[in-house]
């Protein structure tokens, strides 16, 4: 990997306007599909800083990938140069010092941000689909329930005009430059109106054990349990939905590789907030529990039998994040109520992986999806809840 020619200019003249002259720069990873660069920098002072620079190609149309990764750069700089700073001290996260945001005649566009480098308090870097011991996990647990406790009680005041849709849906109506957005209206990137190719390879897959329980038509319906799952999940411009009683703000891309510990693990901090906008919070959980959780955190017997239902250490994880969001939001949340929004989430995460490819405690996820599907009253729920809005 080289350093760009841009990464030095952009991050010299960024750092000009806080009369911070540059005295190093140095390449950390290239970004996806090389579409720009995160770097290291040191200013005068002893100031460390970290450099996002995103140069992607021209705008391509009809390119749903594409299109997400450009919309995601504007969400995330919009999360750090406006979101950010309102969080508490309890919910560290980078803070921006400087940003540009510039489109070209030629289709392409320039966003940059500087951070703070979280690293000098959080030195200890989140492995690559790693797990983290339980000290980090519960860690991972507090930060999450104290950024979504925060924002839970003012999710309701975000303009929902300004939130950005799925991806080919908002170039189709207001174009790729999301400078007046703010956030996604559906956080997270796994959600069924963005993936549509891969659950129409899912229900077309009889080779998968999931095709039929997940993406078969109901008897004497049009729509399938995913279908269902994400209706019941998705937030809607209008504000009204089943869930529309419990959105927060949620990080949309929880795991390991996307946060810092301290040395004594007891202190997170996470980063990467591409993908930041309403939802429920369990859907964070339910990415993290399956991506960087010990096993042996979710169950006492690594032999995970076919049907599995809640065990107890998974149980005493969900009970540490739900006292602690309700502690902070100043909201209740009935016990039963979270349970459905966790095992639904849990649905929907298991359609994406058997859609798009299977990673981390997938024995667990799958077992666990098993048996919530067999639950009567869930189904029954789910589709009262759905046919209700």
């Amino acid at each position: 990997m080289t350093l760009s020619p841009s990464s030095e200019k952009v991050a010299s003249a960024l750092l000009a306007k806080h009369g911070l002259d540059l005295i190093s720069i140095s390449l950390l990873q290239s970004l996806w599909a090389g579409y720009g660069q995160i770097c290291r920098i040191t200013a005068v002072g002893t100031h460390f800083f970290i450099l996002k620079l995103i140069t992607p190609p021209p705008t391509r149309a009809a390119d749903e990938s594409h299109t997400r990764k450009i919309l995601s750069y504007q969400v995330e700089q919009y999360f750090y140069c406006h979101l950010a700073p309102q969080l508490p001290a309890s919910v560290p996260v980078a803070r921006c010092l400087a940003s540009i945001n510039k489109h070209h005649p030629d289709g392409t566009s320039t966003t940059a941000m500087i951070l703070n480098d979280l690293k000098q308090n959080f030195p200890v870097a989140g492995e690559k689909r790693g797990t983290l011991s339980p000290t980090q996990v519960n860690a991972a647990l507090d930060w999450l329930s104290g950024f979504h406790g925060f924002w839970w009680p003012r999710a309701k005041d975000f303009d929902r005009t300004k939130l950005v849709l799925p991806p080919l849906e908002e170039v189709k109506h207001n174009g790729q430059d999301a400078s007046e957005k703010t956030l996604w209206l559906n956080g997270g990137y796994t959600y069924l109106a963005t993936r549509r190719k891969e659950y129409a390879s899912l229900a077309n897959d009889d080779d998968s054990e999931w095709m039929e329980p997940l993406a078969k038509p109901l008897q004497g319906q049009s729509q399938s349990i995913s279908d269902l799952v994400a209706a019941f999940l998705a937030p809607s411009v209008a504000g009204r939905s089943p869930i529309e009683g419990y959105e927060t703000l949620i990080h949309g891309d929880v795991k390991s590789e996307n946060l810092f510990t301290s040395q004594s693990g007891e202190e997170v901090a996470f980063y990467d907030f591409q993908y930041t906008g309403l939802g429920l919070g369990v859907c964070d959980l339910a990415k993290l529990f399956t991506c960087s959780v010990p096993l042996s955190m979710l169950v006492t017997d690594n032999d995970i039998p076919h049907v599995l239902k809640m065990q107890d250490g998974e149980k005493q994880l969900l009970e540490r994040y739900w006292k602690k969001l309700q502690d902070t939001s100043k909201k209740e949340y009935e016990w039963d109520i979270f349970v459905q929004h966790w095992e639904t989430a849990l649905v929907d995460w298991l359609r994406f992986q058997a859609s798009w490819g299977f990673w981390g405690n997938t024995e667990w996820l799958e077992a666990r999806v098993r048996s919530i599907l067999m639950d009567e009253q869930w189904r029954i729920a789910l589709k009262a809840m759905v046919s209700r809005e």
